[in-house]
């Protein structure tokens, strides 16, 4: 491992307050603890997120947070350290590399990683920062890949303090915080808790991301190898930490589709399948589970799509669920997979500015409390899902973990979800970015 260094003596920077963005807020890094070199490295800096977080870091991070980024090849690093026009170190190291990735995350408060699919690629760095007592936030959508954290890493973090939180961006942040919005709500109100819930993608435009159809790739290539595999994924309570708790709500499939009118009578037409729903929807199920299963114990969780109102929403909606069934076929069959090789995205690649700009998403979701009362969350945001609004969700969660600690939820550490681990932390900052994340009665 090399480490490059553009600062003599490598402990006193000055990052943020960059032309390339204002700096939102006045607040100054809030940690007591200055023992570690940085607060936060992004890794995988050089990818196309991973450009996207730093640049987001760089123009909304507090001026004095010590940011780092880091990556396999210096030269990328110092191209986008020019590029942001920061004076951040560079920091040089392979993920394979287990005594590499033990430094990275010994340095650091927070640890970002963009580099997956995970996998393959993020197992060494998770294990790190969970024995350093680092905190950490990725991207991840792979639901073995967390499974296998869990179980790894999970009664390690807690030992030792670190907070190991997976899927902080549109997989599983607007999901998780939006139920947790929702349950606060309730509580407050003394509504009882919750029931039937279901999060509806009620507009979204956005560009599909290489690195999630790269993980897709390599969940359906493990899943061949290993069929026993196969249960652990289609299990709704797969990322629970005591599945043998977890109460018998009947058959919670992710592939379904249904009338809107299901969901609450305002709404119309029939929704499909989403594409994230098998796992956000187990997400989810943890954050209820991780605070011993206080949105209920009868808290049933599903996620679709809108395709509209009109007439034809029951065709678009089966067709929907038809080409993702065939999409996952497709990649496990050695002809198409050829062939959608060269069709979908590649990693590391991803829509230009102006569409990053154009995305955005809303995503409402409804339910029904023990005692009646119906309820309704809304969480939305411009930006491309996977890419721009990404970002920030990324950025602002490793943020959030870094500079504002006494605001974060109660925790002995572990592995955790965004809504358990950084919680109205992170939904105060997304407000402030720009985000729409409200809650209220029906």
């Amino acid at each position: 491992m090399v480490w490059v260094d553009r600062v003599e003596s490598g402990r006193e920077l000055v990052a943020g307050g960059c032309p390339i963005g204002t700096v939102r807020g006045a607040q100054s890094p809030t940690m007591s603890d200055r023992s570690r070199d940085f607060e936060v490295i992004v890794y995988g800096a050089t990818g196309f997120v991973g450009v996207l977080v730093a640049r987001h870091l760089a123009g909304y991070a507090p001026a004095g947070t010590r940011i780092a980024l880091a990556g396999r090849s210096a030269a990328k690093l110092e191209a986008v350290k020019s590029q942001l026009n920061v004076d951040w170190p560079i920091l040089v190291a392979d993920s394979a590399d287990q005594a590499a990735m033990a430094t990275l995350a010994g340095r650091a408060h927070v640890v970002i990683t963009t580099v997956g699919p995970y996998a393959k690629y993020g197992r060494a760095l998770a294990n790190a920062c969970a024995a350093a007592g680092t905190d950490y936030v990725d991207l991840t959508g792979e639901v073995l890949f967390a499974r296998d954290s869990i179980d790894e890493n999970h009664e390690l973090a807690r030992g030792t303090g670190a907070r190991i939180v997976h899927s902080c961006g549109f997989d599983s942040i607007p999901s998780d915080l939006g139920v947790h919005v929702l349950h606060k709500l309730i509580a407050a109100d003394g509504a009882g808790e919750l029931t039937d819930t279901t999060l509806v993608v009620t507009r979204m435009q956005g560009g599909v991301s290489g690195g999630t159809i790269d993980s897709m790739r390599n969940q359906v290539d493990v899943l061949k190898k290993d069929p026993t595999l196969r249960r652990v994924a289609a299990s709704p309570y797969s990322l629970s930490p005591d599945r043998q708790a977890e109460p018998k709500l009947g058959r919670q499939s992710d592939m379904d589709t249904f009338p809107a009118s299901e969901v609450d009578p305002s709404l119309r037409g029939r929704l499909a399948p989403f594409v994230m729903a098998s796992y956000n929807t187990r997400v989810v199920r943890r954050s209820n589970a991780l605070r011993d299963w206080a949105y209920g114990r009868t808290f049933k969780y599903r996620e679709a799509m809108s395709v509209g109102a009109s007439p034809l929403s029951p065709l678009l909606a089966v067709g929907t669920k038809l080409g993702l069934g065939a999409l996952i076929m497709g990649l496990a069959m050695p002809p198409t997979r050829f062939v959608l090789d060269r069709l979908l995205p590649a990693p590391g690649t991803g829509p230009s500015e102006k569409t990053q700009q154009a995305g955005h998403f809303t995503m409402d979701i409804f339910t029904v409390t023990t005692t009646g009362a119906r309820y309704t969350a809304r969480v939305r945001a411009k930006g491309d899902p996977g890419y721009a609004a990404t970002a920030v969700m990324l950025g602002e969660s490793a943020l959030a973990l870094a500079l504002d600690r006494a605001a974060l939820p109660q925790s002995e550490g572990g592995v955790l979800t965004p809504a358990t681990a950084i919680g109205d932390a992170l939904v105060d900052r997304l407000r402030q970015a720009g985000f729409e994340i409200t809650a209220r009665k029906l």
